[in-house]
């Protein structure tokens, strides 16, 4: 193929690539004024919930699909669902509607997704394809940064709706570009048949665990039949999905993958690695607002060093492994920076200042970066052209249930931490004196619902005028039980929020042992099914190498 084509082809990617990371950047700053306009307040989360489990569970039967029948259709008909979903999204009268046509994007988005990578792979060398990967990380990197202010623009100056609307043009453009310049090329696959019972069984699996991981410790008690119900039909459920699987001539997710070595440490590392970024992700603007004092849209803002940092990092790290074919020492370094960085997140305090955040941030943009671009290159160089959707989508699939399992188990850290240090909140001299001053009118209880407005700016000046018409000779006892009931509020935040980090720290350390297992071996410089110019013969049923080249994958 020309240059000329796989750029344009890559133009394509890079659309598609925006429109779908943009979308949740986007949705995210527009969520309260959804709420308000919806009166969805307490359905709030399942916007993005309905959207990560249609997404997730699609990924693997897209990948396999693509293998199939070529990427172009899957791709566009990925891209033409998200649009159906996206316009319907903007025309939702309820909640209820807006979170079925989510559930529809994330339908198409699992298409975009597995295809925007594995398309990569089809029409660049893994020699090649470090350097655009990175330049994918890149994208994703900048649509993070300007999601929010985008976000905020639009529903400012025009209304919510508008925020599923612009995903058309860039949609199109999408579109159109990759149906011009993407052949129509089918693999080599003597049995074209598709593993229907393969797929159901492992939607029936992912749907409960999933959600069994969302409303663990926030919906309903891990012990209640609810989720141990969820459970036990996500295991039966795997488990059958496992034995069938291991039978059918074309299965959506060989179980000879787990085999080779590169595929299962490369998902290994990459739930493990998941698991601690999420958290670190999601509390670090609730650190910044709550414990820093930042307004929220300086939070928002907040991320942007790290963001950059992992753009730049990405790019770096795609040049190096293009131009070395070493991803190992790569891949061994930025988790050993992320972990690094989740570690050092774990003794922030009351006492940090927002320099030394932005540093911390920065540190674990470098790590996130480095190692972007990497596992995907290490599984598509592995296995034959053939496989390169199924080995794609697999990959995927571990880092979107290890964000999924990651933040719910982080989040009940969270919560027990700071439930345990709130008990005694309710004795503090201030909650007394302002009780008997304005009964009713200031909270007696401190938890989750109330934590909020004291750590607010607005919250807080609201008890500032509240003191200021006290009596005058009991005004400066008042400020000075708040401003010692703050200090303990926000130490208590703190420390719940260190011991998010900390677990996160474990994680990304277990996954830094298990990367030291990761096997180099040579970047091809074509993209011939056989493995003769890295050195090595895959028998994948068999899980063997050719002992005499490169190490077992």
């Amino acid at each position: 193929m020309k240059k000329g084509n796989k750029l344009f082809i890559l133009l394509g990617v890079i659309l598609s690539m925006i429109l779908a990371s943009l979308d949740q950047t986007i949705v995210a700053t527009a969520m309260p004024k959804i709420a308000s306009d919806l009166n969805g307040l307490s359905h709030l989360s399942w916007v993005f919930t309905a959207y990560m489990l249609t997404s997730t569970v699609t990924v693997p039967i897209y990948g396999k699909l693509s293998d199939i029948f070529g990427r172009r259709p899957l791709y566009l008909i990925g891209i033409g669902i998200f649009l159906i979903g996206s316009i319907l999204s903007g025309l939702a009268q309820d909640m209820t509607q807006l979170i079925f046509f989510r559930g529809l994007q994330g339908i198409g988005g699992g298409a975009m997704m597995v295809n925007s990578m594995a398309l990569i792979g089809d029409i660049f060398t893994p020699a090649e394809r470090g350097r655009w990967q990175g330049v994918l990380g890149g994208v994703f990197g900048l649509t993070a940064v300007a999601g929010p202010l985008l976000g905020g623009w639009i529903t400012d100056a025009f209304s919510w709706h508008w925020i599923f609307y612009i995903n058309i043009p860039v949609g199109i453009a999408a579109m159109v570009v990759l149906a011009m310049a993407i052949p129509p090329i089918q693999h080599k696959i003597k049995d074209r048949s598709i593993d229907f019972l393969g797929g159901a069984l492992l939607i029936l699996g992912l749907v409960p665990l999933l959600l069994a991981f969302v409303w663990g410790g926030s919906q309903y008690a891990w012990n209640s039949w609810q989720i141990l119900g969820l459970l036990g039909v996500a295991l039966i459920s795997l488990f059958s999905f496992v034995m069938v699987e291991r039978r059918v001539k074309e299965p959506v997710l060989s179980m000879g993958l787990f085999k080779t070595r590169i595929f299962s440490v490369s998902a290994v590392t990459l739930f493990l690695t998941s698991m601690g970024m999420f958290g670190a992700l999601l509390y670090i603007t609730v650190f910044a607002q709550g414990v820093v004092g930042v307004s929220a849209t300086s939070s928002g803002l907040i991320l942007a060093p790290m963001m950059l940092s992992v753009v730049i990092a990405s790019a770096i790290s795609g040049q190096i492994i293009s131009r070395t074919g070493n991803y190992k020492i790569l891949a061994v370094g930025g988790v050993a920076l992320a972990t690094a960085a989740m570690f050092v997140f774990s003794f922030v305090n009351i006492n940090t200042t927002n320099t030394q955040l932005v540093m911390c941030m920065i540190l674990l943009g470098l790590g996130l970066g480095v190692t972007m671009p990497i596992f995907t290159i290490a599984v598509q160089n592995a296995f034959s052209h053939k496989q390169l959707g199924e080995v794609t989508a697999g990959t995927q699939l571990f880092r979107s249930i290890g964000g999924t399992v990651g933040g719910a188990l982080l989040g009940g850290v969270m919560n027990a931490k700071l439930a345990s240090q709130l008990t005694d909140l309710a004795n503090e001299p201030f909650v007394e004196l302002m009780g008997q001053l304005n009964p009713g009118g200031t909270p007696t209880t401190i938890d989750g619902n109330t934590i909020q407005a004291f750590l607010s700016t607005d919250g807080q000046n609201q008890i500032y005028q509240l003191i200021s018409q006290a009596p005058a000779a009991i005004q400066d006892q008042l400020t000075t039980a708040f401003n010692h009931f703050l200090v303990t509020l926000k130490t208590a935040f703190s420390t719940s929020i260190d011991q998010v980090y900390l677990i996160g720290a474990i994680f990304m350390f277990i996954a830094l042992v298990v990367v030291f297992f990761l096997p180099q071996i040579t970047l091809r410089k074509t993209n011939h099914s056989s493995l003769e110019e890295a050195g090595v013969r895959l028998e994948i049923q068999l899980g063997q190498a050719d002992k005499k080249n490169e190490p077992r994958l």
